[in-house]
């Protein structure tokens, strides 16, 4: 690994599984201290142990993305612990799969306070500590979904659209203070929220089946692009969005295996 990080110190929500897990070893390579932000306590201490065990720097802070206090507190908790913050990367998320008459007004707001109003705290807590660093980078982990509709999904399309279009407008704002700010867009990833979601094997592989990489992509497929965009290789890169996809948005027609 290059140890782009050494110094750097990450706070990743949703980092207790699935991509956020797969972001939160690879920094941890690369030489970050790593806070684990999850409400899932098991899995947060079972991630930040198997980090440690390789000679990583992490430590789990529970957090529920749906509390303002718990986000608050897990800023000032990474701070406290690691001395700085130089990144933030909002990967956490739920998806509800319903018809939109079908949700009730909690529901549609704890969509929305998940997936897109967490992002909003986690800056406004973090940005006196980012903006004392020379160069720092905020990462929101958007989806195809930020570009395409999806069926029964409402409230994690919309979330997911507003998600690429908030990035740019951070973007713009923060960049005379050195902060970055970019998208990062997986598509179907092997992650515990996507087998929930879709089921059983047969409906990944008909999924699978308009992808033209014919395969699923692994979390630290997208981790590896996640940290090229917060390192200085990608020194003049912002607001914009990155699609790792395998080819799913690239076109309106495929049909597997045709030439």
């Amino acid at each position: 690994m290059q140890k782009r990080f050494i110094d750097k110190t990450v706070w990743i929500s949703g980092a207790a599984q699935g991509i956020g897990r797969g972001i939160a070893e690879f920094f941890a390579e690369e030489g970050a201290n790593v806070a684990i932000i999850d409400i899932k306590e098991k899995e947060g201490k079972n991630v930040t142990e198997c980090i440690k065990s390789k000679g990583g720097n992490a430590v789990f802070f529970f957090c529920d993305l749906n509390v303002e206090a718990l986000i608050h507190k897990s800023i000032e908790d990474t701070v406290a612990t690691f001395g700085g913050l130089h990144i933030i990367i909002n990967n956490g998320a739920i998806n509800m799969v319903k018809s939109l008459h079908e949700y009730s007004t909690a529901e549609w707001d704890h969509q929305l306070n998940i997936n897109l109003k967490a992002i909003f705290l986690s800056f406004k807590y973090a940005y006196p500590y980012l903006k004392k660093n020379v160069a720092s980078s905020i990462i929101n982990i958007g989806s195809v979904s930020s570009f395409v509709g999806q069926a029964r999904t409402p409230g994690y399309i919309a979330a997911k659209g507003a998600v690429m279009m908030l990035t740019k407008s951070m973007a713009i704002d923060y960049a005379s203070d050195g902060i970055r700010c970019n998208t990062v867009c997986p598509g179907i990833t092997d992650t515990p929220m996507l087998r929930e979601h879709m089921g059983g094997e047969s409906e990944i592989a008909e999924r699978l089946y308009r992808v033209p990489i014919g395969r699923i992509l692994q979390p630290r497929e997208i981790a590896s692009s996640v940290a090229y965009l917060c390192s200085d290789d990608s020194s003049g890169i912002t607001g914009t969005s990155l699609i790792i996809d395998g080819g799913y948005l690239a076109t309106a027609e495929w049909e597997g295996g045709l030439s």
